[in-house]
């Protein structure tokens, strides 16, 4: 059996915040702290950070999610945590994150090179000094490789799948083997609303077609060979001026 005590390094928090905050609070605030100095997301002069509860869940293993989503609301709910929404897409919910320094009353953080208007840090550090607190593993949205590089915030691969269960009635789940189809075209430059249109242009050719539904599922339509045409699939004017895809009028 491997060795328990000091196997690893350990995480410290100030017994003061942790008075102040709570214990598990003042965990998840450290975290935060740490990967807000190495943001470079910054919106209306203040650095954040996002995340989804899974994803943090994955820097927190010693807690269920129930446990992290208790800490995380009850930081807000107290105002030690700021939220907000920067995602480009509406029905992106995905919550932005900054700490309230100034009801810590340690001042407001500076955008440039971490330095701050406090030479006091949560993490017991001097500005400038050097810092003696471990931190989680880096596993935030910021570092994914999956991500779409061309944006900053993550590719909402999931609405993908939703808007085509949506369009079908059909129940495809969010599984890795459906990301890794979507996110293989988003690394060619493919937009969500690329995909969107490629959902619409084949349920209008497919949808009421029995042989041909069956290919309304991620692995016909986001295949590398075949999503271009799809998504340049053009509808041909029909009699009476509506719109036909395959010859069916629409």
């Amino acid at each position: 059996m491997g060795n328990l005590l000091i196997s690893e390094p350990p995480l410290q928090v100030l017994p003061s915040l942790a008075v102040k905050v709570g214990l598990n609070e003042a965990i998840v605030l450290q975290q935060f702290h740490y990967w807000l100095q190495r943001s470079n997301n910054v919106r209306d002069g203040y650095r954040w950070i996002y995340n989804s509860f899974p994803n943090w869940n994955k820097q927190f293993p010693f807690w269920g999610l129930n446990t992290l989503k208790r800490a995380i609301t009850s930081l807000e709910k107290d105002g030690y945590l700021i939220t907000a929404n920067y995602n480009r897409a509406g029905f992106d919910k995905t919550k932005w994150y900054r700490i309230n320094y100034e009801k810590l009353g340690m001042g407001r953080p500076s955008t440039q090179n971490g330095s701050t208007s406090n030479p006091e840090w949560v993490d017991g550090t001097a500005q400038n000094g050097s810092t003696n607190t471990n931190r989680l593993p880096e596993t935030t949205s910021e570092t994914n490789k999956n991500h779409c590089p061309a944006e900053a915030e993550p590719f909402p691969w999931e609405s993908v799948i939703d808007y085509l269960n949506q369009k079908t009635g059909k129940h495809f789940r969010h599984t890795p083997t459906n990301k890794r189809t979507i996110m293989a075209r988003v690394k060619e430059g493919a937009t969500e609303q690329d995909m969107r249109l490629v959902i619409d242009n084949q349920c209008r050719e497919w949808l009421n077609d029995k042989k041909m539904n069956k290919f309304l599922q991620p692995s016909t339509l986001f295949r590398a060979s075949k999503f271009e045409g799809y998504l340049n699939q053009m509808p041909v004017q029909g009699q009476g001026g509506g719109e036909s895809y395959g010859g069916v009028q629409y």
